[in-house]
């Protein structure tokens, strides 16, 4: 191997999910493997590189696109897959793979909106197709998560994958908004889907998020900002994804092609990056309506649980009963759900150090404070900083991948 590896970075710059991961590659770079050489075309239709001229050491692709598998399949260079979990990608290849864990989005998208207070949920997915099937897994943990909280779920797909048939899938997706009951919580499998959601609602005259609350996946800052209103969206991590392929493909370029192989690694949502879709509470029980607004305004503070229910002149099982029928966690669970949201915040969206944080949060060290977020997130406060951080990756509200809101300080 020479001294500057030449690695191609086979994605579709002209996707904002594979831009991300491609800047999750780069970050990768700068970091641990300066000498490396980047192949990266931004025409997505000439991604692939000639692979009879190009001498190249590494390859990281994604494997959405049946020709790019085609063209790797027989490669013998170290290559490492990204994507959704789908498409053409050959587990039996032993080519490595980092993907996104599909089933904590949906968990992740409905934790969001239960904590809007609503009684009835949607969710509008893509048709299954051989590279969306990760829109059913979404789907599936969206609708578990309603189901443990004790919520219905209506499911919907339509039958267009795009927008080219326009006028169809706006009458499709009209004719089953106007039949949900209202107020509802809806997500989309993502945030084009979720821009479709928009515009139905605007054409039936629903108010965003009063009747309708909209949460997409992606958060494509073009689609999320230009949106009317301003599109609530789930980062899925996909900066991560690139670093975790580009670490994999790092180990392969130095110890050989076996020291990575048939590795799957699965990279958990970030978070909800919420904006005016889904700014509303949907309750009308005043009592929990007021127990939200005091947890969301003293985010990281640990709550007087026997306090906020004698400011709603109720007892404590009381409130506590009250607050699970329409959230469906505890207080307890959800002060911490949004704790761990608002420490994350603190430790990628800003320069205070750890020890500053900690002690904003409550914390007598750093240690008790790593403590609890490696409890609730499975991470650290360094690694978080380290992987997450950017000018692009706005505030995001947490909810840990396998929701496990029993265990708390």
């Amino acid at each position: 191997m020479p001294d500057a590896p030449l690695v191609a970075v086979i994605l579709d710059a002209a996707r904002p999910y594979d831009r991300l991961i491609i800047g999750g590659v780069a970050r990768y770079v700068r970091e641990q493997a300066p000498s490396w050489s980047l192949y990266v075309e931004e025409d997505p239709l000439e991604k692939l590189p000639d692979l009879k001229r190009w001498h190249g050491d590494g390859i990281i692709a994604n494997f959405d696109d049946r020709r790019v598998a085609a063209a790797l399949r027989d490669l013998k260079l170290p290559i490492v897959g990204v994507g959704g979990g789908y498409g053409w990608f050959d587990p039996a290849s032993g080519i490595p793979y980092v993907f996104t864990d599909n089933r904590a989005i949906g968990r992740l998208g409905a934790a969001h909106l239960l904590a809007c207070g609503f009684a009835e949920f949607a969710f509008y997915g893509s048709p299954r197709t051989s590279t969306d099937g990760w829109s059913k897994e979404r789907a599936v943990g969206f609708e578990a998560a309603c189901r443990e909280a004790g919520r219905p779920c209506h499911i919907h797909t339509g039958r267009q994958t795009t927008a080219r048939r326009w006028q169809e899938l706006q009458r499709d997706l009209r004719a089953w908004i106007a039949k949900l009951p209202k107020p509802i919580g809806l997500m989309a499998c993502n945030d084009v889907r979720a821009r479709h959601v928009l515009e139905a609602c605007r054409t039936l005259g629903l108010r965003v998020p009063d009747d309708v609350a909209v949460l997409g996946v992606d958060n494509d800052e073009m689609i999320c900002e230009l949106t009317s209103p301003p599109l609530s969206s789930i980062d899925q991590a996909a900066r991560q994804i690139g670093y975790e392929a580009a670490t994999l493909l790092g180990r392969m370029l130095s110890r050989g092609r076996s020291a990575a192989r048939s590795a799957r690694v699965v990279v958990p949502p970030i978070g909800v990056v919420p904006r005016m879709s889904t700014d509303t509470m949907a309750t009308t029980d005043d009592a929990v309506a007021h127990t939200l607004h005091a947890l969301r305004s003293r985010q990281l503070q640990r709550p007087d649980i026997t306090a906020l229910a004698e400011e709603v002149c109720l007892s404590r099982p009381g409130l506590e009963a009250r607050f699970r029928a329409v959230v469906g966690r505890s207080i307890h669970d959800e002060s911490v759900r949004i704790r761990v949201a608002a420490i994350r915040r603190l430790i990628t969206q800003t320069d205070l150090p750890l020890k500053a944080i900690s002690a904003r949060a409550g914390f007598g060290s750093v240690q008790y404070m790593t403590t609890f977020l490696h409890r609730h997130t499975g991470t650290t406060p360094a690694r978080l900083r380290l992987l997450e951080r950017s000018p692009a990756n706005p505030a995001a509200e947490t909810v840990p991948a396998s929701d496990p809101f029993s265990r708390g300080q």
